[in-house]
């Protein structure tokens, strides 16, 4: 290994240590996320191994928490698929955002990548490295890593205890609605914007609405008007910043 190999390990080394540091705060919250979904899965009617591969597979708290009263009610598999695929939407955003940084690697490394890009990467990864420090790729491996891998682990960690201890809860707990309380609590803090306040607000009414669909239809029903919603409010409030724009 040349000076110059041996300088860039050296960042990268630094930039695993930083991304460590800087996600460990909220490693004890994802934890307890992950005990709660594995709990939940279990006493949905899953296996304990069913539930493990559920969650090495899925890598998904809101998808696994949003399909398992499908799984229970006896959903077609193809309404289990769309309303997973519908809840992480956003994970497309997370790789427009993230995978420019990685478009000089093998496309085996990146799907490898992508399966670790979860939503705290997504929170921290930007601000070190935004986009106009696309021709600077050194660092940023290590720096992914530290912040994907121990997020990985304190969430299977989590689901594992929470498998474990599925039996041990009694059902009358309410255990699937502290999942739900979990989820509003790391949705809340996302609304930072007008359109994404209308998608809360109409996705919300929506799913009131249509609760009496079979099949939990109504969760999809609402997910699309929440989408649709959003993206709307979006559009009014861009022309109207680029009319201010203009008239400036």
């Amino acid at each position: 290994m040349n000076s110059l190999q041996a300088e860039q390990a050296a960042r990268e080394k630094e930039a695993f240590w930083d991304g460590v540091r800087i996600s460990a705060p909220t490693m004890p919250g994802l934890v307890a996320w992950g005990a709660v979904t594995g709990m939940v899965m279990v006493q949905s009617g899953l296996s304990v191994w069913q539930a493990i591969l559920m969650t090495v597979m899925v890598y998904a708290g809101s998808a696994q928490l949003a399909v398992l009263p499908l799984i229970v009610a006896g959903a077609p598999v193809w309404l289990i698929f769309l309303t997973a695929l519908l809840v992480n939407f956003r994970f497309i955003i997370f790789s427009a955002v993230v995978g420019p940084h990685f478009s000089h690697l093998h496309w085996t490394r990146r799907l490898w990548y992508g399966y670790f890009n979860a939503d705290l990467v997504m929170a921290f990864f930007p601000q070190r490295f935004p986009l106009h420090t696309l021709s600077k790729p050194t660092g940023k491996l290590g720096y992914f890593t530290g912040l994907a891998m121990p997020t990985w682990a304190s969430w299977q960690l989590g689901s594992m205890v929470g498998i474990m201890l599925a039996s041990q809860i009694p059902r009358d707990w309410g255990i699937g609605f502290t999942g739900t309380l979990v989820l509003l609590g790391l949705t809340i803090p996302l609304i930072i914007n007008r359109a994404t306040l209308a998608g809360v607000v109409v996705a919300s009414i929506v799913a009131v609405a249509a609760a009496g669909l079979p099949y939990r239809l109504g969760l999809v029903v609402a997910m699309l008007a929440g989408i649709a919603a959003a993206v709307a409010v979006d559009r009014m409030t861009s022309q109207s910043a680029g009319n201010d724009e203009g008239q400036a």
